[in-house]
């Protein structure tokens, strides 16, 4: 690999320039794309063999693709890949999420949903504010209940470890149907029905992609439970939005956490909603910060370049997103 291999494409704060330099500046040199003057950037893509890049779509731009014809591997800070122009970038690309780097903080993100869901905290605070005192309005234990898992990756193991000691039975759904991680049941895509139709709260943390895109619609909200609690920690776009406010609307025993949503910042520049979600009493929101925590993003980027690291020294490099999979 020559000298000038690796460029950052995303804005680096100090503390974790320091930490890139020091894992990966001595085999490869590292180039920060926003210290580059723009009529260079074309040349310093030319020589790039790896990128590091958050936002790729936002940072390197569609007349720029064709300078990457020498990149091998683009690695991504962030946990998913659906943002990626998959169809519009060379074939050749080796492209890597961050898988796992954000689980616990996002585990216990679910699990803060769940038991506020459960326990009816949030109304409950807010009959308090207004003056009433309802203390006889049942809230639900977690012991005893099912927990289904879509996605039990790293996101979704931490999950199922920490639901698993409040005595929650677990059900799973990954690509494989296997995991060596601790479930009473592990299946695919192809077994939806079954575990959301037996599970009292229902997690996704699927990645998105053509599999899993609205894989979450009317008619599987209709094969929940009456009281089933709902949590996305993933993306937005694999739950269909119209049918999740109709069926939340319709149902007001049905309870659902979203920390994922469809038109987000990161990927579109602005936050909206195309249903009043937060006007509803069942429903609890958050702005997809589940995996902000102090660390976390210090955390991620170690985890990334420790995967760049294997790619350059010829080892197993994990989170490869297959192009076919894309958008």
């Amino acid at each position: 690999m020559d000298k000038r291999s690796i460029v950052v494409t995303f804005r680096c704060p100090a503390e974790q320039r320091a930490l890139l330099e020091d894992m990966l500046g001595g085999d490869a040199s590292l180039t920060f794309l926003e210290d580059v003057e723009p009529a260079d950037r074309s040349q310093i893509l030319k020589e790039a063999r790896v990128l590091f890049s958050w936002n790729f779509p936002r940072e390197i731009q569609p007349a720029e693709y064709p300078h990457l014809q020498g990149v091998k591997l683009v690695q991504l800070v962030s946990a998913g890949a659906d943002q990626m122009p998959f169809a519009d970038l060379p074939s050749h690309l080796l492209i890597t999420c961050n898988r796992g780097a954000y689980a616990a903080p996002m585990a216990e993100h679910v699990l803060a949903m769940v038991l506020a869901l459960a326990k009816h905290v949030v109304p409950q605070h807010q009959k308090l504010a207004h003056g009433e005192f309802d203390q006889f309005t049942r809230n639900r234990r977690l012991a005893g209940m099912t927990a289904g898992i879509l996605g039990f990756g790293g996101i979704g193991r931490a999950t199922a470890h920490l639901m698993r000691s409040f005595g929650m039975k677990i059900l799973a759904i990954n690509t494989s149907g296997s995991s060596t991680e601790p479930a009473d049941f592990v299946g695919t895509l192809d077994d939806l029905d079954h575990v959301l139709s037996e599970s009292d709260v229902v997690v996704v943390s699927l990645p998105l992609n053509k599999a899993t895109r609205g894989v979450i619609g009317s008619a599987e909200l209709a094969r929940m439970k009456a009281d089933a609690i709902l949590v996305n920690v993933a993306r937005g776009e694999i739950i269909d939005e119209a049918a999740l406010y109709e069926h939340a609307k319709t149902h007001p025993d049905f309870l659902v956490g979203i920390d994922a949503w469809w038109i987000e910042p990161f990927q579109y520049g602005e936050f909206r909603m195309d249903h009043p979600f937060l006007e509803l009493p069942n429903v609890l929101g958050s702005p997809h910060n589940s995996a902000i925590v102090p660390g976390s993003l210090a955390d991620g980027a170690r985890q990334a370049a420790e995967n760049i690291r294997c790619f350059l020294e010829g080892r197993q490099v994990t989170g490869v997103v297959r192009q076919e999979d894309g958008q």
